[in-house]
């Protein structure tokens, strides 16, 4: 292959390891998620929603990085499965607010176990586990804030 072609060679990409990474860890979350009916987009809202125990959509929609198309189905679900309510906001009726039902509050104390099961089948050090986090975030922060500009 040319020289011209290099960067579109998969293996010098930095969004396919990333990507794939992702993929793998979600699957690697299945088995324990799935005993609590939840998928991992649901546990990491369920995350925020432990940690607040209330917020808007918009909120919450920002928190994950998920737009309302996205985030509207899934309240929906865990809605239908009782671990959520949605409200209209008294103070402004296009707000909607999110909540934990009694179930969903019970399912924190079952979910506890899940990051210690994950955590057994990562192989990183701690501190290669902690630079990783911290450069993820800060490719995060990067990319969100200049998405705009790269459009």
């Amino acid at each position: 292959m040319s020289d011209e072609y290099e960067a579109l060679k998969l293996e010098n990409q930095l969004c396919f390891p990333l990507y794939a990474a992702a993929r793998a860890m979600t699957r690697a979350y299945y088995p324990y998620l799935s005993k609590l009916n939840l998928t991992y987009t649901q546990y990491i809202a369920m995350m925020v929603l432990w940690e607040r125990e209330q917020c808007s959509i918009k909120d919450l929609s920002e928190k994950l990085y998920l737009d309302t198309g996205t985030i509207t189905p899934l309240l929906k679900s865990m809605e239908q499965k009782g671990f959520v309510r949605r409200r209209r906001s008294e103070k402004d009726e296009r707000s909607v607010t999110v909540s934990l039902t009694d179930a969903g509050w019970a399912l924190r104390d079952k979910a506890l176990s899940v990051p210690a099961k994950l955590s057994e089948c990562i192989i990183f050090q701690r501190e290669d586990a902690e630079q990783l986090y911290t450069l993820l975030y800060r490719l995060l922060n990067e990319m969100t804030s200049k998405l705009e500009d790269c459009q």
